[in-house]
């Protein structure tokens, strides 16, 4: 089986990773040496990452139906990403930070989805799903590049320092009573000690990627950001305004972003990704706000994400048309107009009964995301919508702290998409457009399922196994004809049968959380021969996303065909993963739920 080698095996056309257990307790450390030198070696030079499927074992189990099996299928038509909505962002795993994915996704479904969407926003927005599903399916994209391959070496890991990124919690907050301004102010300052102390523990690392370090330190960041979020919560809540969904900022992640000066620069021209606009934060600009101007407020703030999101979805929806001035004129100027009098709004609710804010005015200039790498300049992600906006120090606005300014450990923006091909640093070449996505519910063998909760988030496989570790990661790449067999390297297909991956997320939900501090606790996998659910979860519709792609048998046997990928993982098969937030309605879920607890299938 293939997946056996997934602790151990040397990966060499891309990267050669020698693991070795170090030191008293046998931390496990991966060092990164050259695969042969920049321009000594070609892509196709070594094959350690591909292998036939004629060679994989059969390893995919076909469980025995029981007597209150679920056993219907419910499909949904979302399409190919023909529209184009790329995305190096992650909405569910890095949740207000810009570009963190620091690779490219294909996003169906919802047309207004980024880093920062909102519930709310997310429920009102256009979709390519054929039924009106409005839930977002995004999985990194799959790139044909014929040159070759910058491979990561010692020297450039040694030059390199990890560090730990963190959403913004500052700029996903409601607006702050002033009751409790002084109090979210020490928490947001707290949680930037407890960033910068992570960081610190991190150094340790510096020149190699110690998995269990990495563990150690996100496991103890994640607890004191959770007790501290928590905090927050309970102070603003006891203050007449309640926040929601913080638990999705709890996580962070430990970025090797630094890598990207090692590989290949990508043109310096305007990006060919979907646009989006950009405008300054507000949440974090504004002073404490008086407890009776707290509902006009929060209804104005809320109102600015959604003139953002329907602005983004315009831009994904017109994309080509009306010439270059087009956006800037029909969608950009609009919405500046829009938001001075949303802005305006705010400053006189606040002012009947505490000191108008000044200034606000000045946060109603948007500009289209459209520059090359290195951003525009001060902070981390260039400004992130109402929502997001690091300017550097994590914001210096009334409502308190830095609030984990330094999303990715450092003072440069992640890197923007650029050119034709939207190409990022190593992950270069052209996009292959997927010929087919079978989005499908699926029932449960042993059990009658649940409806899912709306905006449940869920995500299958892990982007970081080099970096995190492979506990979560999942075997998930195939060819026609062979669906029973999963191999953790990319597959060489016999003529007339197309590369696949099939990605089943978890089946089991613990009954109450929509996300979770891990974003993983909340969700489980059914046991895979029996169905059965952990004590504790229930079983719910089990999402598959199959994806076929037509890559020519000559780019496969020469290795010229990857996924793109973090840095530090320099384009592991074994990376593969996808994304999900449902926003079926309610009643469209229950029908899901019929449909596959009745064995039917359905569409």
């Amino acid at each position: 089986m293939a997946g056996s080698r997934k602790r151990k095996r040397v990966r060499g056309s891309r990267v050669v990773a020698v693991v070795a257990a170090v030191g008293a307790v046998g931390a496990l450390t991966v060092t990164f040496v050259s695969g042969g030198g920049r321009g000594s070696a070609s892509a196709e030079a070594n094959l350690n990452d591909f292998v036939p499927i004629e060679r994989v074992a059969a390893n995919v189990p076909t469980p025995r139906l029981g007597p209150d099996a679920s056993k219907g299928v419910f499909t949904v038509d979302c399409g190919t990403n023909r529209n184009g909505k790329f995305s190096p962002d992650n909405p569910v795993a890095q949740p207000g930070i810009r570009n963190g994915a620091e690779h490219l996704h294909d996003f169906v479904g919802n047309l207004a989805i980024d880093a920062n969407t909102p519930d709310a926003v997310l429920a009102a927005s256009g979709t390519t799903c054929r039924n009106g599903d409005r839930s977002s399916y995004f999985w990194p994209v799959v790139r044909i590049d014929k040159s070759v391959r910058a491979n990561l070496d010692t020297q450039a890991l040694g030059a390199v320092q990890p560090a730990a990124s963190c959403p913004r919690v500052a700029d996903r907050l409601p607006a702050v009573p002033a009751s409790a301004r002084d109090s979210v102010r020490r928490d947001l300052a707290a949680l930037d000690r407890q960033l910068a102390s992570a960081n610190a523990r991190l150094a340790a690392s510096r020149g190699r990627i110690d998995q269990r370090l990495n563990q150690s330190v996100i496991g103890a960041l994640r607890a004191e950001r959770a007790e501290t979020i928590k905090r927050i919560s309970r102070t603003m809540s006891g203050a007449g305004s309640r926040p929601r969904g913080l638990v999705s900022l709890v996580d962070c992640e430990v970025s090797y972003d630094g890598l990207h000066a090692t590989h290949r620069a990508v043109p310096a021209t305007a990006s060919g990704a979907s646009p989006g606009v950009r405008c300054p934060s507000v949440r974090d600009k504004l002073p404490g706000v008086p407890a009776s101007a707290l509902d006009e407020v929060n209804r104005n703030l809320d109102l600015l994400d959604q003139q953002i999101a329907e602005a983004n979805e315009r831009l994904v929806t017109t994309k080509g048309q009306g010439g270059p001035n087009f956006a800037l004129n029909a969608i950009v100027g609009p919405l500046q107009s829009k938001r001075v009098a949303t802005l305006d709004r705010i400053a006189i609710a606040i002012g009947r009964t505490a000191p108008r804010p000044q200034g606000l005015e000045a946060l109603a200039a948007c500009t289209l995301d459209e520059r090359p790498v290195g951003g525009q300049p001060g902070g981390n992600n260039g400004g992130n919508g109402n929502n997001g906006g690091n300017n550097g120090n994590g914001g210096n606005g009334n409502n308190g702290g830095n609030g984990s300014g330094n999303n990715n450990g450092g003072d440069r923006p992640l890197p923007e998409p650029q050119g034709p091909n939207l190409e990022l640093p190593n992950n270069t070449g052209r996009i292959v457009q997927p010929s087919k996505v079978l989005i499908e519910y699926r029932g449960n063998p042993g059990a009658k399922v649940t409806a899912m909760p709306r905006f449940l988030r869920a995500l299958t496989g892990d982007a970081k196994p080099t970096s995190r570790g492979p506990a979560n990661a999942r075997a998930t790449w195939t060819c026609s004809g062979f669906a029973d067999r999963l191999s953790d390297r990319y597959p060489i297909c016999p003529d007339g049968s197309q590369v696949m991956r099939v990605q089943d997320f978890p089946g089991c939900w613990d009954g109450r959380n929509t996300d979770s501090e891990n974003h993983r606790a909340h969700l489980a996998f059914a046991d895979p021969t029996t169905g059965a659910c952990p004590q504790g979860f229930v079983a719910i519709p089990q999402l598959r996303i199959s994806i076929s792609y037509d890559i020519p048998r000559a780019v496969q046997l020469r290795g010229q065909y990857a996924l793109d990928s973090f840095p530090e993982e320099n384009h592991n098969p074994f990376s593969d993963h996808n994304d999900f937030v449902n926003v079926n309605s309610e009643k469209q879920m229950r029908r899901i739920a019929a449909c596959l607890n009745e064995g039917r299938r359905c569409s």
